[in-house]
């Protein structure tokens, strides 16, 4: 490779530190089949710990209290919990790969913030409505998130190319327009709006059914099958633009492409759940630090690991202090970032490649 081109990227190619690894089908089915096998004895335990000690005799047996809190309580809080924390690991790597910049997390373009200034001004706004079935405020939350997308987008688009910068400025800038939005329809709300504001601001996985399961399995469903179709040229993309049109990838449009699938991927979730942070950004490192940086086999495996990683930080939520529940969001946050710390220390620096 051209030491101009190295100049130009300011990163070196990874086969400069390793030989380029050829895709095998052993390694992906080990590591991946691991992290699902994780992700699977997770979901199938989780459910039965709780406050209220329940048994699998009586849960079987037909219609028991036993059988309405695993039903109706617990296993969709699971799924949804699920859900939420392997689309927000999936959009962290997405994210860090088109940014190429290692702190960029789901909610750094913000979609987070937009989808939050629309639940705050349905709520402000007193639109108690049903729509299709859905409740207005996730409707206005997911509003508010792709109103987001399109803004930072045309923001950073100059004719037919999305500058990374460009773009990582814009989410920047209205993060902070939209915050100050937030904090303006807060501070004039009445206290009734208040709590419900800072209850949905902290994130929460209690309020969920199989009908909203349903509702969002669609766009996680095609949002994950795309990432994956493209995973193999984010590898090259995760090095520098340069690097990847010489692997023949069309850089421009597969930075839209990820950037609205991962942004619509974090707002639907984002919308019934609520802002929780830090798993899109220790899950996606963990991994590549552990099992390297191919994003053939790191987009899947996040997706299992996050799903894990939150369903556990939601089942100490709501046990260790039961009845009264932890937000999540802190959980998290306690959890992963002590644990981050320790792998960081262990790899002694090189957090992207």
């Amino acid at each position: 490779m051209p030491k101009s081109l190295l100049a130009r990227t300011g990163r070196a190619d990874i086969s400069s530190r390793r030989p380029e690894r050829v895709f095998s089908r052993r390694r992906f089915l080990l590591i991946v089949g691991t992290c699902a096998v994780l992700c699977s004895a997770v979901l199938a335990f989780t459910p039965w710990i709780g406050s209220i000690d329940i048994r699998w005799a009586r849960v079987a047996g037909g219609l028991s209290p036993d059988r309405e809190i695993f039903m109706i309580a617990r296993l969709p809080r699971v799924l949804f919990g699920a859900m939420v924390g392997g689309s927000l690991a999936v959009a962290g790597v997405i994210f860090q790969a088109v940014l190429r910049n290692s702190l960029a997390t789901p909610f750094t373009l913000g979609v987070s913030s937009g989808s939050s200034l629309g639940a705050v001004l349905a709520i402000w706004l007193g639109l108690d409505l049903v729509l299709l079935g859905i409740p207005f405020l996730p409707i206005a939350a997911f509003l508010g998130a792709a109103a987001a997308m399109a803004l930072v987008f045309l923001i950073a688009r100059t004719r037919e190319a999305l500058p990374t910068f460009t773009l990582l400025l814009a989410g920047v800038t209205l993060n902070f327009i939209f915050s100050a939005l937030i904090m303006f329809m807060h501070y004039a709300s009445n206290f009734t709006q208040s709590y419900m504001i800072v209850r949905w601001m902290m994130g929460s996985l209690d309020v969920v059914d199989y009908g909203t399961l349903l509702k969002i399995v669609p766009f996680i469903s095609v949002a994950l099958a795309v990432l994956i179709w493209q995973s193999g040229r984010f590898n090259p993309l995760a090095v520098g633009e340069d690097w990847a049109q010489t692997r023949g990838v069309n850089v421009e449009s597969l930075k839209r492409t990820a950037y609205v699938t991962s942004s619509l991927l974090t707002g639907a979730v984002t919308a019934f759940s609520g802002p929780i942070g830090f798993i899109g950004l220790i899950v996606p490192h963990t991994l590549r630090m552990l099992a390297g940086p191919d994003h053939r086999i790191l987009i899947p495996a996040s997706f299992f690991i996050g799903a894990a990683f939150l369903v556990l930080c939601d089942t100490a939520a709501r046990t260790l202090f039961a009845p009264t529940e932890i937000p999540v969001g802190v959980i998290t946050a306690l959890l992963g970032g002590p644990f981050f710390v320790i792998l960081l220390k262990r790899r002694k620096g090189s957090l992207f490649l």
